[in-house]
């Protein structure tokens, strides 16, 4: 049985190669609103998920594994009067999110993990949600992310989505600072995979 090779190795935290280990780069947001990252079991296990790094820089937050049968997933808990919940749904028909439509309650943003179909199947699927606002992001930029294929025009990873939906909801540069972040993920992994930078 080989030994695991230091470029193999994952940092546990970043989920980089601890050669490449992001962690002293990741701020952290002390925010009013709370994320809820909603993970499919299969997701949960890339290294290539970019959601769970949101997770790091959002101490306020957790993150919720959903496609276990014997462990089924029931939101209601965040059914409380002093907070709003937004679910953060890719796809037409829903309010687009924007200063007009929040109020003065924090928010709970729940916000499935995967790519665009999975993200809109899930959304529609998750027990104890009846009280969640569906919300979608507004058009902007195309997504930075070159590591995985998207097969949506308007398909973000993520931590993108979670980046400019918080831009929205608590302050551009709360976004700005998780943008920067993501791009030092992204050069580090073109970087392990021999693309250069």
């Amino acid at each position: 049985m080989g030994t695991r090779t230091k470029r193999s190795e994952r940092c546990l935290r970043c989920r980089m190669h601890v050669t490449l280990c992001i962690c002293p780069s990741i701020p952290r947001y002390l925010l009013a609103t709370r994320l809820v990252l909603v993970m499919h079991h299969r997701e949960a296990v890339k290294t290539t998920a970019t959601g769970p790094l949101a997770l790091e820089a959002l101490p306020n937050s957790e993150v919720r594994i959903h496609g276990h049968r014997d462990r089924p997933l029931d939101f209601s808990d965040l059914d409380v009067p002093e907070r709003r919940t937004l679910l953060l749904y890719p796809g037409d028909g829903v309010p687009v999110l924007s200063r007009d439509i929040l109020d003065l309650r924090p928010i709970t943003l729940v916000v499935p993990d995967g790519n665009w179909r999975q993200a809109s199947r899930m959304g529609r699927r998750l027990p104890g949600l009846r009280h969640a606002e569906m919300v979608r992001l507004p058009e902007g930029p195309g997504t930075e992310w070159g590591i995985r294929r998207e097969y949506h025009p308007n398909g973000l990873a993520t931590f993108e989505a979670i980046a400019r939906a918080l831009g929205i909801i608590e302050s551009p540069a709360v976004q700005a600072g998780m943008e920067d972040l993501f791009r030092l993920m992204v050069q580090r992994t073109l970087q392990s995979r021999g693309c250069g930078c």
